[in-house]
């Protein structure tokens, strides 16, 4: 389990994260979202002992983050890799080899796997000459190979095709299970976090805002489309709790909080000429808390 207690980190005058708390449960894959700037990257480093905390506390099972025996336990995949020593893949395994069990075999197996042009690694060419999106996919075969207890990824899906995506959650997956590990991503595709991640931790003003079970989270709210006739007035939706409403020509999409029965027998008593239920996800519902802390208006 991880344990961030009351944990602050500034540069300079700047503050990015300020008391924060949050726990992470064993064996999972959480989804760490926020707005650009909100600090994510900042987070993930400390727990990776990259940068020190100003103050606060964070635990690995008990165990400081700066011990040795936890950090030999943890793999931080930054947003945008980049190495001055390693020069070629055989180079970059080697490398590592001297911090992690890497499993070469496995490397090269999950390589196959996201197709990766072999061509490129036979001509033994320069990591950093290769594309931002080939670049990802043999680091995440580098972390997915080394199998850490805990595994920070920043920007995951960042320059990765869709058929790579796919390939990525379903060896994530596996290896979570069969390894036991403790996954954090960090991620602007929140569509694809959905697919993979249990729970979720929202940053924003230096805190996390909100966090929980994705699914339970989106079962809090439902979404309508609905119209009525002429002598439908806008203050008849009064009575709900609404986070969400547009207009187009008599039709509106209105997103509500509380119990699902008692909305739509709400709706029914005004006699709709449409009322169908829509479905959420976890993008509209990050979209939904972020206008809710006054970053948009969604008022149309």
């Amino acid at each position: 389990m991880i344990e961030i207690k009351n944990v602050s980190k500034s540069f300079g005058t700047k503050q990015v994260l300020n008391n924060l708390n949050l726990t992470i449960k064993d064996n999972s894959i959480f989804g760490l979202i926020g707005i650009n700037g909100a600090g994510k990257s900042t987070l993930l480093r400390l727990l990776s002992s990259v940068y020190d905390i100003d103050n606060g506390e964070i635990l690995f099972d008990d165990i400081k983050y700066k011990d040795l025996e936890v950090k030999k336990e943890i793999f931080l995949l930054p947003d945008n890799p980049h190495s001055e020593i390693c020069r070629t893949v055989d180079e970059l395994l080697e490398f590592y080899k001297v911090f992690y069990d890497v499993n070469k075999d496995k490397f090269y197996q999950f390589l196959n796997e996201f197709k990766f042009d072999k061509k490129v690694l036979n001509a033994k060419t320069n990591i950093n000459k290769f594309s931002k999106g080939m670049q990802r996919q043999v680091y995440l075969c580098l972390a997915l190979s080394i199998a850490p207890k805990y595994l920070f990824l920043d920007e995951a899906f960042d320059g990765l095709d869709p058929l790579a995506r796919l390939t990525f959650k379903k060896n994530i997956l596996n290896l979570m299970e069969e390894n036991n590990m403790t996954i954090i991503i960090s991620s602007h595709s929140l569509r694809e976090l959905e697919d993979i991640c249990d729970c979720f931790g929202l940053l924003d003003g230096g805190i996390i805002e909100s966090s929980g079970d994705i699914e339970s989270s989106l079962n809090q709210y439902h979404k309508y489309q609905v119209a009525f006739s002429d002598d439908f007035e806008e203050s008849d939706f009064n009575k709900l709790d609404i986070v969400s409403k547009e207009k187009v020509g008599k039709v509106y999409q209105i997103v509500c909080v509380g119990e699902e029965t008692e909305i739509e027998n709400h709706l029914k008593s005004f006699n709709p000429i449409i009322l169908d239920k829509l479905t959420i996800d976890f993008e509209e519902l990050f979209i939904l808390k972020v206008k809710k802390e006054g970053y948009i208006n969604y008022e149309k």
